[in-house]
């Protein structure tokens, strides 16, 4: 891919919105090329007859490092899981997030105001005709700002950690007829923060996050499809595909006070199906928040991100296609950045079974 700006050197192979700099020179000068294959994926599926059902299980890993690993080509678990009847448990796509919901782009992270992750959990769901029921509790995982603490006290604000009690607990009803999809899912969990080696743990507290998760899916012919999604509650970044923050001080009193952190998050694309082997997908997403008065002034505000692509399949087995893709960045205090580039891609897919 060449891109012809900048981004974080650890996320140059992915276009995030809120690793793109909104100082001039922060993250280099403009222009770099990346030859990369992180988006790799591996898995393995089994399906074995157990009693009156079939146990079914998979295994998957892809090379995009993240965490420690960014900017690494490194394993990184996406799905271990194994499921029975209406039973599932393990790691998988979380019953918040609509995978369908994710546009025909080469681009690995993808729009960013979707909701997309992947959680430990223990699910139980029911299909019956066209309809299907699901309810999990999934692993918690906090994202706290400390904000302007690390002025008045940088010690603290080193010391402030998330803390997470109880799990999340999540939910979605779905309908699928022959026009397209559409699905409703919600989120309801325990935001908490400690202080780590303070006394009695201090500044510590809980707060309540929530979201809705609206998507859905039209139809077009055979090959085209209008995917929107639209989700919106308080402390859910953690379950963005990228902006914001679950968690940040809405004042500083004898200890600080946190507050959970609205958030909105809108994706439109549209994929078409020029014949069998030519596709296209076109799409627009955003995330924003409402800051808190005491959040600095570069936390996250505003990303948005749009894409366009031609893709050609030859081959089921083989995939190429070119992509241009921007996106941009407002902070708190107004700072600005954007950044556009041009992925290339090839892809390759191969199975055990014939």
């Amino acid at each position: 891919m060449q891109d012809f700006k900048r981004v974080d050197q650890a996320w140059d192979a992915t276009l995030r919105p809120s690793k793109i700099p909104t100082v001039s020179g922060a993250a280099g000068a403009n222009g770099q090329s990346v030859l990369s294959v992180r988006q790799s994926r591996f898995g393995v599926k089994s399906s074995t007859p157990l009693g009156d059902d079939v146990l079914q299980t998979q295994f998957e890993f892809d090379m995009f490092g993240t965490g420690d690993n960014a900017g690494q080509t490194t394993f990184r678990l996406r799905k271990a899981y194994g499921s029975w009847g209406d039973w599932l448990a393990g790691q998988t796509n979380s019953v918040f997030m609509d995978g369908d919901s994710f546009p025909n782009v080469i681009d690995y992270w993808g729009p960013n105001g979707m909701v997309f992750i992947r959680n430990p959990q223990l699910r139980w769901g029911h299909a019956w005709g066209g309809h299907s029921f699901a309810v999990a509790i999934e692993q918690p995982g906090n994202d706290i700002d400390p904000g302007q603490i690390r002025q008045i006290d940088p010690e603290l604000a080193s010391q402030i950690t998330s803390r997470e009690k109880v799990p999340d607990l999540t939910a979605h009803y779905r309908y699928d007829g022959n026009w397209g999809h559409v699905q409703v899912a919600t989120v309801l969990r325990d935001v908490g923060y400690q202080g780590l080696g303070t006394p009695d743990n201090r500044p510590k507290g809980d707060e309540t996050g929530w979201g809705v998760n609206l998507t859905g899916n039209i139809k077009f012919g055979s090959a085209s499809q209008l995917i929107l999604a639209g989700v919106h509650g308080k402390g859910i970044a953690s379950y963005m595909n990228d902006g914001g923050t679950d968690l940040a001080p809405g004042g500083v009193q004898d200890a600080p006070i946190a507050k959970t952190v609205p958030l909105t998050g809108l994706v439109a694309y549209f994929d078409h199906g020029w014949n069998d082997q030519w596709t296209s997908s076109i799409g627009y997403s955003q995330t924003s928040v409402t800051n808190t008065p005491f959040q600095e002034g570069t936390a996250f505000r505003k990303g948005q991100y749009a894409s366009v692509n031609l893709l050609y399949s030859p081959f089921k087995a083989l995939l190429v296609g070119g992509e241009f893709l921007w996106g941009s960045l407002v902070t708190k205090n107004g700072q600005s950045g954007n950044d556009s580039r041009l992925q290339i891609s090839v892809k390759y897919s191969f199975s055990s079974n014939p």
